[in-house]
Formats: C-alpha cells, structure tokens, sequence
C-alpha cells in the first residue's frame, strides 16, 4: 500500500489510485500512521526525502513500530548513493541510528545505467542485540505503551520488545502466500471469543467461508455488477477480511477499514497478507473525492446510529 502527503506539484496519491494502486493521503509528523504494530514485511521509499534522522530517529521508530521482525526498509536516497556533503553528513547519521536500534545493513545496491542506488536494512527478529546495546538509545517503551495505538496515538521515540513466544503476534512469519490468506493466524487463541460468538480460530474459518459462498452465489452473478471494470474497493467495515479474502482470484484490491470503537482486527487481516487501515467513521476519509469503484458496508450504518 502507498501514501504519500498532499502536494502542492503532484497529487501522488490520486494518480496512484487512478491507476487502480492501493494508496492513501497520509503525512509521517506528530502522530502514528493509522497501522498495528509488527505488520508490514517490507517498507520502500524512494526518492525520498523524509529525514529519518532527525529528532533522535522519531520517524524511523515509527517505521520500526509498523515493520514485523525480520522486515525489510528499502531505502533510495542521494545519501546511499552521492557524495555530496550534506549527503555524506545525513548517511553518518543514519549509519549510526539503525545501528542503535539494531537494523541490519543486508546491502547497498547502485543501479548501473543512472547510478541511482538504495540500501536494504532488515529489523531483528529476536531481543539480543537490544539487550547487549551499550547505550539503551533509542530507549525501549515503557510496558505500558501500546503499540497498536495509532489512533490520533503521538509517536513514542523508543523501541518496543520483539515478542519471542510463538503464541505472540509477531514472533513467527506467516504461512506462505497464498495459504496465510485461509489460514487463522496461529496466535489467535481459542480461549478468545471471535467477533460472532465463537472461539476465534472457528470464528475465523466461518467469516471466510460466509463471505465465499455469499460472494460466489450472489454478489457475482445476482447485482448487476460488471466485476471486469472494478478495481478499487473499500470494505468499510471488513472485520477479519473475509469479503477482500473471497475477492481474491478477480483483479481488484480492497480497502480494509476496520473502525476504531470496534474490536481491532485489523491484524488478522494484515497477517493473512491483505491490508488496511483503522478509522472512525465519523469523520471523512483520506482519500481524494471519486476514487473508489466500489464501497462495501456490511452492518455498518446500523452500528454508526447507535454513535
């Protein structure tokens, strides 16, 4: 999924999404980017000029808030690559803070035609190296802190702790594609209650299967739709992803909103290799005006009444 800021040259973000490209309008400030915690397993930015750098590395803890353990930032800047001085001056920096906090330099690749390049870090996958730091800078979160507060939450700048019991979300990757997407997580336990009653792995089997056989029996053939020119979908209300799950073999993406009074899915639906965002339905969308194809609301206006 990209974001980009409103910009004043180009509006990024609504020619992605013209070319039928997940993305949202989002800025990296004051706040937390609208995402759980330890759910994207790659992060790129290219040409890019975000100062990672700055005040003591805030917006990188935040990409390593967001980042699972063992993932990737993909990194293309003038300061991997040109040896201006002020390039020079940023990639000291930068050297020295993903060391701090434990990153990986995998490699740095330069493109042979125009010389652009980019470095690949990778985030730790266990607490060893936090543990063994000199300086504890960045500090760690205090245990209190949520990380999978990112609503209107101000970025922290510390570390959380990489969970390490396999019954934590985060300390296993997932299943390959695409078997993560029918797969319940393993960390979802069955002494939780899902959101329709049941215990949450079975909760899970029976959202996906509800969604199949509805999407197959009559959102295909019974609505009138012509599925070819559908690209960009939101499901305003997805739950554990079970509609964008069903829609999997057709060529489109889905949007999945989870909303922040509800019980927070959203990580299941990360895990199963989809993605979406937490937001509160009574406030307007970061997007541009016109440019989803299709809005799904499944028991969504009814919950909002109640608000």
């Amino acid at each position: 999924m990209s974001f980009a800021p409103k910009d004043e040259h180009e509006a990024q973000v609504q020619f992605a999404l013209e070319r039928g490209i997940p993305a949202i309008s989002a800025v990296m400030g004051s706040m937390r980017l609208p995402f759980p915690s330890r759910v994207f397993d790659l992060v790129h930015c290219a040409r890019c000029r975000v100062p990672w750098h700055a005040e003591g590395g805030r917006l990188l803890l935040e990409l390593n808030r967001v980042l699972r353990p063992g993932g990737f930032f993909v990194w293309s800047a003038t300061p991997v690559y040109q040896k201006l001085e002020e390039d020079v001056q940023i990639w000291k920096e930068m050297t020295s803070l993903t060391a701090s906090m434990c990153w990986e330099l995998v490699t740095i690749q330069k493109d042979t035609l125009n010389s652009i390049g980019a470095a690949i870090y990778r985030k730790p996958r266990s607490n060893k190296c936090y543990e063994e730091r000199e300086q504890n800078s960045p500090p760690m979160c205090k245990s209190d802190d949520d990380p999978n507060a990112a609503w209107y939450v101000p970025l922290q700048a510390c570390m959380h702790r990489i969970p390490t019991d396999e019954s934590e979300r985060g300390a296993r990757w997932p299943v390959v594609w695409p078997r993560r997407l029918r797969t319940a997580p393993g960390w979802l336990n069955s002494s939780q209650m899902g959101i329709y009653g049941k215990p949450a792995p079975q909760d899970f089997v029976t959202d996906y299967e509800h969604w199949k056989r509805v999407v197959s029996s009559s959102y295909m053939s019974q609505l009138g739709i012509s599925w070819s020119g559908v690209r960009n979908v939101m499901d305003m209300r997805a739950v554990y992803g079970g509609f964008a799950a069903a829609l999997k073999d057709l060529q489109m993406w889905v949007m999945n909103v989870v909303n922040v009074d509800s019980p927070d899915t959203l990580p299941i639906i990360y895990e199963r290799g989809l993605f979406g965002i937490y937001h509160d339905w009574c406030e307007s969308f970061s997007t541009y005006p016109r440019t989803y194809d299709l809005l799904h609301a499944d028991h969504l206006f009814s919950k909002l009444k109640k608000r």
